[in-house]
């Protein structure tokens, strides 16, 4: 018998017999999307971009008047000994607004004693100011301000002098975490580099899977690039496409390699071998890759940019990565024959693995299956006792002081003011628009506003008060009380929302007035989130289950798919809830708990763990249904499947766990928890899951297995498989 006909094979057969074709045009493509990319330039998403709710309706009433606010900074002037009214301290105020007005990058400058921002212990002034020109951009022009303050800084070494705001903070982000987050990303590719030098023993196979990977985000990234002329993207995408091109990208490649080099150690030539890998490993590459782009189309029903622009992107580097797999890897690899094991290191694992597979699998295997019904209670419970966490999961927008270490200067500083001036750092921004706002009730209503504020006790003095009466436009800035992020500041702003505008400003017609700030964006974020997970959840649930079914022809095996999958997410979160909220273990990370999940990371780690397992699982439940229609019982094409599949998905995920091991390694907190998050989701999928619960629940359920009801039986398409022989000397 020959192999099958399916679409893979189509492909990879063209691919074969047009290799100039192949490999060229895949370099133009490649190419052409990057330099294309490249001239574009990818554009971020500005601020007001991530709001959602109440929030989003304040920035859209600001921005249609004209009156996006710059970004904001402040200087706080401490002394331990000396009275704020003191002659001296005086005398260092006045030099640093005058060293901030040369710089020519200063607007709205406030004189902190006529502003009522003096420290009610009198020991502390809070300067505040404006960046000229965008916010967006400002942290490029805040280099000024910074040494203008370093200098009075060095002057007074008797008096504390540190500044926070936008613009310096978006610069020390970009100086120091972001440039760490880049570094960590390249870390990566000399890393998975070596784990596959290490699996396969040869320099050149180690190389394509990485070479494949970096084309595939390449290429991707410049289409994302262009994109982004029309969406937005948020800072961080682009990295996620590097993790996930690289995750996918060798995962694939090794798929297809080790077949191909598989069918030749079983005595194949090598146009029979190429044939065999693409109906086969090249087949689970195209259904991996749909279930995949599937899991990531999810993201679109969160009805925000920010995972809108991780949606695109990921599915771009997943459908590139496919293609080449299928197109490009079949030609190098027909002209490569045997040498693409050139560069072979005496002593590292061969891609020639002893016939029947894994030793060390096929011995746990063997006990697994001796038990079944133990082996599938015993890591079942595992997994849910690592899971239970999961129940008490709180998730917030993480605040500055809770995303870095308390030893980081920007945190000490941030909490200098806080301390000085309480909520100074993360005012309430509540805009309003009217009619006329020099209306008489519009004035008294302001006036009240600010009274029923203060009686509330949940906000502090003083309350600014700004009017635009060009536009018609109030801005007030409400210090909360509280640290800015805590459930006393929360409880202000509800306050806000809830009681003090509809019984002031919101009982005057033709008035129309939000509240904004920091803290009222991360609550509105963290509702719109709450929100859209559920939808995201059923719909990626729902069409991961089509796509299983359809691929395998079983109910069962597409319950089975989906279940376990779940499992193993969360069982993931479980650990990060106890790490990270909790704050068991967390000083293994160099991190300590702070009582909540950063509110995004839900949603998009629940999306690429479900795409990344199906990944593996495609793979070893096809070699299992490949065993099984040639004739193996389930038992024993179990086995098979497990065996022969167990070191290709251990090299990945190997890889994939080092990866974001390097996650875990950076400062900022969400980074932290998204890279154990994910590393021991892939961990705990490779082993537990495809291990032992997969083999002991198909074993136990033998032969209903490949349940199918009647009313959903259809033709099958002109053979998936390979013929008998081949699996069964495999």
């Amino acid at each position: 018998m020959t192999p099958g006909h399916n679409l893979a094979a189509r492909l990879g057969g063209w691919s074969a017999r047009h290799r100039a074709v192949a490999v060229v045009g895949w370099l133009v493509v490649v190419l052409a999307a990057t330099l294309i990319g490249s001239a574009a330039g990818q554009q971020r998403m500005t601020d007001q971009q991530y709001a959602t709710g109440e929030t989003a309706r304040a920035w859209r009433l600001l921005d249609r008047n004209g009156l996006l606010p710059p970004a904001r900074e402040m200087v706080l002037v401490h002394s331990d000994t000396h009275l704020a009214t003191a002659a001296g301290f005086r005398a260092t105020v006045r030099q640093l607004m005058n060293g901030l007005r040369a710089t020519g990058e200063v607007t709205d400058l406030r004189d902190p004693y006529t502003a009522g921002l003096v420290s009610r212990d009198r020991h502390s002034v809070l300067v505040e100011f404006s960046m000229t020109g965008k916010a967006g951009t400002a942290y490029q022009r805040v280099e000024p301000v910074l040494r203008s303050v370093d200098r009075v800084r060095a002057a007074h070494p008797d008096l504390r002098v540190e500044q926070y705001g936008q613009a310096s903070g978006s610069k020390w982000f970009q100086d120091t975490v972001l440039k760490d987050f880049h570094r960590a990303e390249w870390t990566a590719i000399p890393l998975a580099l070596g784990i596959l030098l290490a699996a396969f023993g040869a320099l050149l196979a180690a190389t394509l899977p990485v070479l494949l990977a970096m084309t595939a985000f390449f290429a991707a990234d410049g289409l994302l690039a262009v994109i982004s002329h029309r969406m937005h993207v948020d800072d961080t995408t682009s990295s996620v496409v590097l993790l996930l091109g690289l995750a996918v990208g060798v995962d694939y490649c090794m798929f297809y390699l080790r077949r191909e080099r598989e069918e030749r150690a079983n005595g194949r030539d090598p146009a029979t071998a190429l044939r065999i890998a693409a109906a086969t490993s090249g087949r689970s590459v195209l259904v991996s890759g749909l279930t995949v782009v599937v899991a990531m189309s999810g993201m679109f029903l969160s009805g925000m940019l920010l995972f809108d622009g991780f949606a695109v992107g990921t599915i771009l580097v997943v459908l590139v990565a496919m293609l080449g797999s299928v197109t490009v890897l079949p030609a190098l690899l027909s002209v490569l024959g045997d040498r693409v094991e050139l560069g072979r290191i005496p002593g590292l694992g061969r891609l020639r693995r002893p016939r029947g597979g894994s030793r060390v699998w096929g011995a746990i295997l063997r006990r697994v299956l001796a038990r079944p019904a133990v082996s599938a209670v015993a890591a079942g419970a595992f997994l849910l006792l690592l899971a239970t966490p999961v129940l008490g999961m709180h998730t917030e927008r993480l605040s500055l002081d809770k995303q870095l270490p308390s030893d980081t200067a920007i945190i000490q500083t941030y909490r200098h003011i806080g301390a000085a001036f309480p909520g100074g750092a993360g005012p309430a921004q509540v805009v309003v628009e009217a009619d006329d706002v020099r209306a008489p009730a519009v004035r008294a209503a302001l006036t009240d506003f600010t009274a029923a504020a203060l009686r509330t006790g949940l906000v502090n003095r003083p309350v600014q008060t700004t009017v635009h009466q060009r536009q018609n436009v109030v801005e007030i800035s409400v210090p909360l009380a509280g640290s800015g992020s805590d459930d006393t500041s929360r409880r202000a702003v509800r306050a806000l929302r809830a009681d003090v505008l509809p019984s002031t400003l919101g009982k005057v017609r033709g008035v129309e007035a939000h509240v904004a700030g920091d803290l009222a964006f991360s609550m509105d974020f963290n509702d719109r989130l709450r929100r859209s997970i559920a939808p995201v959840v059923a719909f990626v649930m729902a069409v991961a289950f089509l796509v299983m079914l359809v691929s395998f022809r079983s109910v069962t095996i597409a319950v089975v798919s989906i279940l376990l999958n779940l499992l193993s997410v969360a069982a993931s979160f479980g650990v990060m809830v106890a790490v990270f909220q909790h704050g068991w273990g967390a000083g293994l990370f160099g991190t300590h708990g702070v009582g909540a999940i950063e509110s995004w990371l839900p949603l998009f780690a629940f999306v690429i763990l479900f795409g990344l397992s199906m990944d593996y699982h495609v793979f070893v439940v096809s070699r299992i249904r490949e065993a099984h229609d040639s004739g193996l019982p389930t038992r024993q094409a179990v086995t098979h499947g497990i065996r022969s599949t167990a070191g290709v998905v251990t090299s990945a995920a190997v890889i994939m766990v080092a990866v974001f091991a390097v996650l875990a390694t950076l400062s900022m907190q969400d980074f932290k928890q998204m890279g154990v998050g994910l590393g021991v989701a892939i961990l705990l999928d490779a082993t537990v899951v495809r291990g032992v619960l997969l083999p002991s629940v198909l074993s136990l359920l033998g032969e209903r297995t490949w349940y199918l009801p009647r009313r959903l039986s259809w033709p099958r398409g002109g053979g998936d498989n390979t013929d008998g022989p081949a699996v069964r000397g495999s």
